[in-house]
C-alpha cells in the first residue's frame, strides 16, 4: 500500500517532489529529487558524510528520512490511483493551496469499541433472539451463541495479529486478506465480504419493515392480512415487505448519495438507541423479579390462542346472573347461543389464562431448558398441561391458534443467529482515523466482542428464566396482543424496545449502504478484477456513485426474498467465508515464519487461528450446506478469474511463501531418485540466440516447445550474452525481458535464464550444466540447426553446435534439433490432414515413439496420422520385423501405420565420390582459415597450381584467381556440383598428415559401436574396388577417406529412401547420428547431416538420453 507522506517543512525534511506523470510507488527510501551536484555538495558539506555522497541519490541520510517515516497517514485501499489522478489534475492547472493533513485523533473507545458494539448488536437480538431461545431451548441456544461468539473471538485474535503487523490502511478485512494471501484470495474474499455487507443491508431493511408493519402501524399494510389464512396471509405479508422494503431502500440509497456525512453524524444517535434498548431489557429482568409485568396468555387446553380471537379469556361470562357467550365462543361456534354447535376440541378442553412473563424467580427456566422444534403450521402448545384431542377429528379452526410459520431445526437457528455476531471489522475499517491503530484495534475489538458475547449469553439465560415457553416461541407476539416479545419484558414500556430497535435497524441499514460501496470501490481501484474497474469511479469528492447503484441493486434481491429468516443464512455464508480466510491468513503467516511477520499483538497462536478457521468452515455447512457450496463456488470463480485475467500484483502475500515452502518440499522429494519411466516427460532446455537488440532470432523454437509440452513439465528458455557481468548486465536484463515476453506470447509456461560469458560457447555450456534446480532439471535440450554453416563467417557457429551435441551426449541428455525451424507451424495454425513420419533407424530409448504422441496432443498436430518406418538389412526378415513392430506399438497403446523399408547392397555411385571429394576439399579450405593472410594466400595458390591439371572443368575461361581463403571456400560452397572446382590438396596422400584421409578420426562412424559393425557393413560400406567394375576410378578418388566415403554413401541412400516415402509428410523425425569423438572431421559430420536431410521441409533430428523413456507396462 502506498504510504502518503506529508510534505516536509524547511529544515531536515527533503524538498517537495514533483511528479513526472508516471505512476511510481512512493517509498521513503528512494530519493527521486533531481538535485544537482552543486546542491548535493552544499547539502552534505561539513556533515562528515563525504564517504557516502556518491550514493545519496539512492540512499538518503537517515536524519532527513526519520520525520517522513514517522509522520505517515493511512490511505484507504485502492486510493493510490485516486491520489495520482488528483495530483495530475492539480499539475495541469494552478496548484491550489493544499489543506494541512489533520492528524487522526480517535482513541480506542470512540474509534473501535463503540463502532463494534453498534455493528454487532442488531436486528436479530430484538426480533429473533427470544424465538430462538423458545425453539432451541436455553441449553441449545447457549451452545449456538457460545459457538458463534467463540468463532468471532478467535477471528478477532487473528485479525489483531494481522492489524498490528505494520500499518493497516483503511479497508478492513479485504486489505488484510489480500495483502496476506494475495490478490486472488483477497479479491475473492473481498467480493464475498462486499456481498455479505450488502445482504446485511437488506436484512436490516427487512427487520425495519417488520417492526413497522407488525408492531408500530399494522394498518399501513398495502396487502391486507385480515381475514386471510395460511399461505395467502403469508404471501400478503411478504408482498408488503417487498413494497415497503423497496421504498425504504430507495430512500436510504438517496440519503447515502446526497449526504453520507449526515449518516456518520447520526451513528451516535443510533448507537444510543441500541444501548438504551438493551438497558431497558435488563431493567425489565430486574423488575420481573419483584413485580412481573402483566401480559396474560390465553390457552385452550394446551394450545395458545391468538389475542385477536378473544376479548376475555373465557368461553362464557356471568353478567347479572346471566350467562353470556364471549368473543372466543363465537370464534369456535356457529352462533352465540349456548346450544350452538362448536368445535370438538373447544368443547372437550377448558380455557386457562397464564402469565406470559412469570418473572426470573418463577422457576420457568427448567421448563425452557430444552428445545421444542416445530414443523410449519404446528400449533404452539404449553408443556405440562393436559389436552383432550380426538385423533380422528379434523381441526377446522386452526387459524384461531398461534402457529409456527416455518419448520425449525438446529442448523436453521445457527444460520439465523450468526449475523448478530458479525460486525467485528468495524474497528479495523476505521484504522486510518485512529490515533494508535496497533494499540486500539486489538483492545477495542476484543473488548467489544467480550461485551456483546456476555450480553448475548446472559440474554439466553434470562429470557429462558423470565418468559413463558409459548410466548418465547411466538415469533410475532400474536398471543400477547401483537407486542414485540422482547418488548414485553422491557421496562418501563414495550415501546422503548420497539422504537429503539426500529431506529437501530434503520441506522444499521444506512451504515451497510455506506460501507459496502466503499469496499467495492477499494477493490475496483486495486485493479485486480478488470470488469469492476468502472465501479472505482465516483463523484468529484470521491463518493462511489456507481458502486452505490450496484449495491442497491444487489440489496433489492434480498428485499425481493422478503423473509428475514431466508436472508440471514445468505449473509452468514459470506461473513463466515471472510472470517475463515482471516484466520487462514494469520495461521499461514505464523507457520511460514515470514521475516516481516512481527505483530505487536502477542497473544495469538497458529492453533487458535486454525481452530477459528475450522469453526467457520463447520458453521458454513451447519447453517446451510447448499448456501455454503454456492458461496464457495462464487469465491472459486472469482479466484480463477483473477488468476487468469486479473492484474498481476505483488503484495508480499503468504501464498507466495507457502508456494516457496511447497516448492522446496517437492524439490527435496525429487532428489530421492530419478523418475520412473512411466513418469518421464521431456523437461526441455531451449537454447536460443539473440541479436544485437537482444531479440530472439528463432521464435518458432518456442512454438514447437509449446506444442511438444502443452504447458506440462519444466521448460527453461536460455540464452547467452557475450561480455562481462559488470559491463553487460543491462543487456542481459533486456534479453531476459525479451525471453519472458516471447514466452508469454507463445504461451510457454516455464522460466527464462540468461548467462553472461566471455564467449558464447562457454555460456551455452554453462546453461546446459547449471540449468534447473535440484531434482527439477532438464533432461532434454532443444537447439536449432545452424543456418548457413557452410559460409566461413559462420564457422564458429557450427563448431558450437557440435559441442552442444557432444555435451548432451556426455551428460546423458536427449537432444532435439529442428531443421528449417522457420517453416514449422505457429500455435495458431492447424493441420487438417497429413502424416508425422518416424524413421526409426537405431534404438534411442523410445524418444522417437514418445515425441509424435506428445505432439499429437496439441491442436496443431492433432489431425495428423503417425507413420513409423524402419530399415531392414539383407539378413533381416522384414515380414517378421513388421509383425514385431506392430505388436510393440500395440503394447505401447500408440496408433500408427508401420512400414519396413528394405535397403539392399549397392555400389557407391560416382556422385557419392564427387560429393565426398567436395566435402574433404571444403574441410581443407576451412582449415586454412586459421593461417595468417600471407600463409593462406600461398597455400591456396599452391593448392590451385598442383591440382590444376587433374581438375575437371566445363568452362576453363571461367576460372579466375582466388585471392583469399574465404573466397575460395565460398566459391566451393556455392558452386553447383557439376561445375565445382575440385581442389586436391598437396597433403592428401600423406599418411602422417593430421587430416590424412586414412586417419581413423574421420568422424563418428569410425568410432561407432563395433557390435553392429558386421550387420552394418552390408549396406553402410561398399568398397571402391566394387565401384571399379562399373566406372573408371579417377585419380583423385583413390585417396579419399574410406570411412567418410561409406558414411556419405549411407547418408545418400537413406536420404533417397526418406525423400521417396516422406516427401509430403508434415514432419519427419529421424535418428541423429553421433558426433565425431575428436575435433577432426567436424565439417564432414555437418555435411553428412545435411545430405541425410536434404530435400525435406521439416525435420526433427532426435538423440536419446541413454535411458528408456517409454514403457509397455501400466
Amino acid at each position: 500500500m502506498l504510504n502518503n507522506m506529508t510534505d516536509c517543512e524547511d529544515g531536515e525534511g527533503g524538498p517537495n517532489i514533483q511528479g513526472d506523470g508516471n505512476p511510481k510507488e512512493s517509498s521513503p527510501f528512494i530519493n527521486s529529487s533531481a538535485a544537482s551536484d552543486a546542491e548535493k555538495s552544499q547539502q552534505y558539506d561539513g556533515k562528515n558524510m563525504a564517504l557516502f555522497e556518491e550514493e545519496m541519490d539512492t540512499s538518503p541520510m537517515v536524519s532527513s528520512l526519520l520525520s517522513t517515516l514517522a509522520n505517515y497517514s493511512n490511505l484507504p485501499t485502492g486510493s493510490k490511483e485516486h491520489e495520482e489522478a488528483e495530483n495530475n489534475e492539480e499539475g495541469s492547472g494552478a496548484r491550489p493551496s493544499k489543506k494541512p493533513v489533520k492528524a487522526p485523533q480517535l482513541g480506542t473507545l470512540m474509534g473501535v469499541y463503540l463502532p463494534c458494539i453498534q455493528n454487532i448488536f442488531g436486528v436479530i437480538l430484538f426480533l429473533r433472539m427470544t424465538w430462538m431461545v423458545g425453539i432451541g431451548g436455553v441449553f441449545g441456544s447457549f451452545i449456538i451463541v457460545f459457538m458463534c461468539c467463540s468463532t468471532t473471538m478467535l477471528t478477532a485474535i487473528s485479525m489483531s495479529a494481522i492489524a498490528t503487523n505494520g500499518v493497516v490502511p483503511a479497508g478492513g478485512s479485504y486489505y488484510m486478506i489480500s495483502r496476506s494471501l494475495g490478490p486472488e484470495f483477497g479479491g475473492a474474499v473481498g467480493i464475498c465480504f462486499y456481498l455479505g455487507t450488502t445482504f446485511a443491508g437488506a436484512m436490516y431493511i427487512l427487520g425495519c419493515i417488520e417492526i413497522l408493519l407488525i408492531y408500530i402501524v399494522p394498518q399501513a399494510a398495502i396487502f391486507k392480512i385480515e381475514g386471510l389464512e395460511g399461505p395467502e396471509a403469508e404471501e400478503a405479508l411478504l408482498n408488503n415487505m417487498r413494497v415497503y422494503g423497496t421504498i425504504v431502500l430507495s430512500f436510504m440509497a438517496l440519503v447515502v448519495f446526497v449526504g453520507v456525512k449526515y449518516v456518520n453524524k447520526l451513528a451516535l444517535v443510533f448507537l444510543a438507541c441500541v444501548i438504551l434498548s438493551i438497558v431497558a431489557v435488563y431493567g425489565g429482568v430486574i423488575k420481573s423479579a419483584v413485580e412481573p409485568p402483566v401480559f396474560p396468555v390465553c390457552l385452550l387446553g394446551n394450545r395458545t390462542l391468538m389475542s385477536k380471537v378473544y376479548d376475555v379469556c373465557a368461553k362464557v361470562i356471568e353478567i347479572d346472573n346471566e350467562t353470556i357467550t364471549t368473543k372466543l365462543w363465537r370464534s369456535f361456534c356457529d352462533s352465540e347461543s349456548l346450544n350452538a354447535t362448536c368445535d370438538e376440541y373447544f368443547n372437550n378442553n377448558n380455557v386457562t389464562e397464564i402469565q406470559g412473563i412469570p418473572g426470573v424467580t418463577s422457576g420457568i427456566l427448567a421448563e425452557n431448558l430444552f428445545g421444542n422444534y416445530l414443523e410449519k403450521g404446528m400449533i404452539l402448545e404449553k408443556r405440562g398441561i393436559a389436552s383432550d384431542v380426538d385423533p380422528d377429528s379434523v381441526s377446522t379452526s386452526s387459524n384461531r391458534y398461534v402457529q409456527a410459520d416455518i419448520t425449525s431445526f438446529f442448523t436453521l437457528l445457527v444460520g439465523i443467529y450468526f449475523p448478530s455476531v458479525t460486525g467485528i471489522m468495524a474497528g479495523s475499517n476505521r484504522s486510518g482515523d485512529l490515533r494508535d491503530a496497533q494499540k486500539s484495534i486489538p483492545i477495542g475489538t476484543i473488548a467489544a466482542i467480550t461485551t456483546t458475547s456476555t450480553v448475548y449469553m446472559s440474554c439466553v439465560v434470562l429470557f429462558g428464566a423470565c418468559i413463558e415457553g409459548v410466548v418465547l416461541r411466538d415469533k410475532f407476539g400474536e398471543g400477547v396482543n401483537g407486542n414485540l416479545v422482547i418488548g414485553t419484558l422491557a421496562w418501563p414500556s414495550p415501546w422503548v424496545i420497539v422504537f429503539g430497535s426500529f431506529f437501530s435497524t434503520c441506522g444499521a441499514g444506512l451504515q451497510s449502504l455506506t460501507g459496502a460501496p466503499r469496499l467495492l470501490q477499494a477493490i475496483s481501484r486495486d485493479g485486480i478484477i478488470p470488469f469492476l474497474r468502472v465501479f472505482g469511479h465516483g463523484k468529484a469528492n470521491g463518493e462511489p456513485t456507481w458502486a452505490l447503484l450496484l449495491t442497491a441493486s444487489i440489496c433489492e434481491i434480498g428485499i425481493i426474498i422478503a423473509s428475514l429468516d431466508a436472508v440471514a443464512p445468505i449473509l452468514s455464508m459470506f461473513f463466515l467465508m471472510c472470517y475463515m480466510f482471516v484466520n487462514l491468513a494469520c495461521a499461514l503467516q505464523t507457520l511460514l515464519r515470514t521475516p516481516n511477520w512481527r505483530p505487536r499483538f502477542k497473544f495469538y497462536h497458529w492453533a487458535l487461528s486454525f481452530l477459528g478457521m475450522s469453526l467457520c468452515l463447520a458453521l458454513m455447512f451447519i447453517c446451510s450446506w447448499y448456501y455454503a457450496i454456492v458461496a464457495m463456488g462464487i469465491a472459486t470463480c472469482i479466484y480463477k478469474y483473477i488468476e487468469f485475467c486479473g492484474a498481476e500484483k505483488e503484495w508480499g502475500d503468504g501464498i507466495r511463501g507457502i508456494s516457496l515452502s511447497a516448492a522446496r518440499f517437492a524439490l527435496m522429494r525429487l532428489e530421492e531418485g530419478p523418475p520412473h519411466t512411466k513418469n518421464w516427460r521431456p523437461q526441455v532446455l531451449v537454447l536460443v540466440s539473440v541479436d544485437e537488440e537482444q531479440n530472439v532470432e528463432q521464435p518458432r523454437l518456442l512454438s514447437l516447445t509449446n506444442q511438444l509440452k502443452a504447458g506440462k513439465g519444466l521448460t527453461i528458455v536460455g540464452t547467452s550474452v557475450q561480455g562481462t557481468f559488470l559491463d553487460n548486465y543491462a543487456e542481459a536484463q533486456r534479453a531476459d525481458q525479451s525471453l519472458r515476453k516471447l514466452m508469454e506470447t507463445e504461451k510457454v509456461k516455464g522460466f527464462s535464464q540468461v548467462v553472461i560469458s566471455s564467449n558464447l560457447r562457454d555460456g551455452t555450456s554453462h546453461l546446459i550444466q547449471v540449468g534447473g534446480l535440484g531434482g527439477l532439471k532438464h533432461n532434454t535440450v532443444m537447439v536449432s540447426w545452424p543456418r548457413n554453416w557452410k559460409h566461413p563467417e559462420y564457422h564458429q557457429q557450427f563448431r558450437n553446435f557440435i559441442e552442444v551435441v557432444r555435451e548432451t551426449t556426455i551428460a546423458s541428455l536427449a537432444l532435439l534439433v529442428p531443421k528449417n525451424i522457420s517453416s514449422y507451424p505457429s500455435n495458431g495454425e492447424r493441420f487438417t490432414e497429413g502424416h508425422i513420419d518416424v524413421w526409426w533407424i537405431v534404438h534411442d530409448g523410445g524418444m522417437l515413439m514418445l515425441l509424435p504422441f506428445l505432439l499429437r496432443q496439441h491442436k496443431v498436430w492433432r489431425k495428423c496420422r503417425m507413420r513409423i518406418f524402419t530399415v531392414a538389412q539383407m539378413d533381416d526378415n522384414s515380414i517378421q520385423m513388421k509383425k514385431d513392430l506392430l505388436t510393440f506399438l500395440y503394447h505401447l497403446r500408440i496408433d500408427a501405420e508401420v512400414e519396413v523399408v528394405e535397403m539392399h547392397d549397392g555400389d557407391i555411385s560416382a556422385y557419392t565420390y564427387e560429393k565426398t571429394l567436395i566435402m574433404e576439399q571444403r574441410s581443407q579450405i576451412l582449415k586454412q582459415m586459421h593461417l595468417t593472410k600471407n600463409e593462406m594466400e600461398r597455400e591456396i595458390q599452391s593448392i590451385t597450381d598442383s591440382s590444376r591439371g587433374s581438375i575437371r572443368r566445363k568452362n576453363p575461361s571461367t576460372l579466375r584467381p582466388q585471392h583469399s581463403g574465404e573466397e575460395a571456400a565460398a566459391s566451393v560452397a556455392e558452386s553447383p556440383e557439376e561445375e565445382v572446382q575440385l581442389i586436391h590438396t598437396k597433403n592428401a596422400s600423406t599418411p602422417t598428415s593430421p587430416i590424412s584421409p586414412t586417419a581413423p578420426a574421420g568422424g563418428a562412424a569410425a568410432s561407432a559401436d563395433k557390435k553392429g559393425a558386421d550387420k552394418g557393413k552390408t549396406f553402410l560400406a561398399a568398397t571402391p574396388e566394387a565401384g571399379k567394375d562399373r566406372f573408371n576410378m579417377k585419380p583423385e578418388w583413390e585417396n579419399l577417406n574410406q570411412t567418410d566415403l561409406r558414411r556419405m554413401h549411407t547418408a545418400m541412400r537413406l536420404n533417397e529412401v526418406i525423400t521417396k516415402k516422406s516427401k509430403e509428410a508434415k514432419l519427419v523425425l529421424l535418428n541423429m547420428p553421433g558426433p565425431p569423438k575428436n575435433r577432426v572431421g567436424e565439417e564432414n559430420y555437418m555435411e553428412f547431416l545435411e545430405v541425410l536431410t536434404e530435400g525435406l521441409n521439416r525435420v526433427l533430428l532426435v538423440r536419446g538420453g541413454g535411458r528408456e523413456v517409454i514403457t509397455i507396462y501400466s
